[in-house]
């Protein structure tokens, strides 16, 4: 299918389903919050949201849209709280998944925002987005042509008042997020994951001043002393972490700061194809992973709280996703319900929305996927999504597998 047409399915898909019910019958449910609880069970979705979860016989209204799951699982739709969608076709990609909310990690040209709103207004069926904007980092690098204001800030992105107007210019464009660094980025040849950036001072400037708006910050930091300045500053989370220290790690349990390993991405370092195929990143995948392995241990052991990104812009090239990670995580030691959690109940808690997504529960957003399988037998079945449902809507359905008579 030719991409505009795509893109025309996709954009169009939604406005048929308005104003119906829709109801899920025969299945077997599982959240984060109650693991496997429920059997033969149907859940009635009114407006977008769940209206109510009936177990035993029961028969669907007239004129509903009902969807058989003959006893396939059904879950909540998976959160990645770590991405770079900035397209239809990726969020597309993002919501055939199973993700049905991203937390932007930066996106160039806020484009992050303009999804949020395309899906708030029913243009397309999902993911919803919390958007951070453009990156607060001491290079802007392209992303100054975000908006005109960012480009008369002189020089590189240091000083107090240079950070600050950053932030404002998000705030004031509408980011739900803030994203900054502590260190250097691993998917680049020629920098170091660990080389601290900016100071607790600095990242602090951050912090206050997107506080101003009730708007909480995410932190870039591979290394230690970046992701320990960051957590003294008061971010809500260190994305990625790779050599955190005990110490660090400790900070991050006391303050409540999240840690999103994005183990998958270092995963795809070390791998041919996916977002990153370069032999020297090849080499340093290969020397990160199991050190970001044992930084995951430690955290969950720790009783540090974990959510899952799988920090990819949904390219037509990319392998990582939000699945793959939470396999990731029960192979790091966590149960099936511990890594499923990671990617609903917890990483609600991370974006705020811990009251109104990641359960299958009356009043909740009707987000919700469709598997085979039983994922806490088998963690893997959740990368074969069967049904998605954003919103109330339904955004991908491959059943039934029967031809009709």
């Amino acid at each position: 299918m030719p991409f505009l047409a795509l893109v025309l399915v996709f954009v169009a898909a939604p406005l048929l389903a308005q104003g119906r019910v829709l109801v899920i019958t025969n299945a077997q449910l599982i959240d984060g919050a109650r693991g496997a609880f429920a059997s033969n069970a149907a859940v009635v979705i009114r407006d977008g949201k769940i209206a109510e979860v009936v177990t035993g016989a029961y028969s669907a209204p007239a004129g509903a849209e009902v969807i058989d799951a003959r006893g396939r699982y059904v879950l909540p739709g998976l959160i990645d709280v770590h991405t770079h969608v900035s397209n239809f076709a990726a969020a597309r990609r993002a919501l055939e998944s199973g993700v049905t909310t991203i937390r932007s990690a930066s996106t160039n040209n806020y484009q992050d925002i303009s999804l949020r709103e395309a899906v708030r207004n029913g243009v397309i069926p999902g993911p919803d987005v919390v958007a951070s904007g453009v990156f607060v980092s001491p290079d802007l690098g392209e992303s100054m042509l975000a908006d005109p204001r960012l480009t008369k800030i002189p020089g590189r992105v240091t000083t107090e008042a240079a950070m600050r107007e950053v932030v404002r210019i998000n705030l004031d464009r509408g980011v739900d997020y803030i994203k900054t660094r502590g260190t250097e980025r691993a998917g680049l040849p020629g920098t170091d994951p660990r080389k601290q950036t900016y100071t607790a001072t600095e990242l602090g400037w951050v912090v206050s001043e997107a506080a101003k708006k009730g708007v909480p910050v995410m932190a870039h930091a591979h290394g230690d002393e970046g992701a320990y300045a960051a957590v003294q500053a008061g971010v809500k989370s260190i994305e990625h972490g790779t050599f955190l220290a005990e110490s660090t790690l400790r900070l991050m349990k006391e303050k409540g700061v999240f840690l999103v390993p994005t183990y998958i991405t270092v995963v795809d370092l070390t791998q041919p194809g996916g977002d990153y195929d370069d032999p020297i990143l090849t080499l340093r995948g290969r020397f990160m992973l199991p050190v970001l392995g044992e930084t995951v241990r430690r955290a969950h052991r720790l009783g540090v709280r974990i959510a899952t990104g799988a920090d990819t812009n949904y390219g037509e090239e990319s392998l990582s996703r939000v699945s793959g990670e939470v396999a990731s995580l029960v192979e790091l030691g966590l149960t099936p319900l511990e890594a499923l959690r990671a990617a609903t109940t917890t990483a609600a808690d991370l974006l705020g929305l811990g009251d109104k997504v990641g359960q299958i529960k009356a009043g909740f957003e009707a987000d919700l996927i469709l598997v085979e399988s039983n994922p806490l037998t088998d963690i893997r079945a959740l990368s074969d999504v069967l049904v998605v449902v954003s919103n109330g809507r339904i955004g991908l359905n491959r059943t039934p597998f029967s031809a009709a008579r």
